[in-house]
């Protein structure tokens, strides 16, 4: 069996931004913070997977690297620094 390469590129190209969105109504949709943390760096992460099927593979290491790294791990350290209400 021949596998077509552009059939396989096409699907590529309708499956991850599906799955990017569903990512990002899951940063949106939970109510624990480092679990949206984590939803919102998988969302990076699959952003930079498509900026580099795109043939933009600066923009996937840029994106890959200050959108899913350094940005999750800003977003966990200021939320281990704040307070739950029902703590204080």
């Amino acid at each position: 069996m021949d596998v077509d390469v552009t059939f396989l590129t096409n699907l590529i190209h309708i499956f991850v931004p599906i799955i990017i969105v569903i990512a990002a109504a899951f940063a949106v949709i939970l109510k624990d913070l480092i679990a949206a943390a984590i939803a919102v760096a998988a969302m990076s992460l699959l952003l930079s997977l498509e900026f580099y099927i795109l043939n933009a593979p600066d923009v996937a290491i840029a994106e890959a690297g200050v959108g899913a790294c350094l940005t999750t791990a800003i977003l966990i350290i200021a939320i281990r620094a704040t307070k739950r209400e029902e703590e204080a």
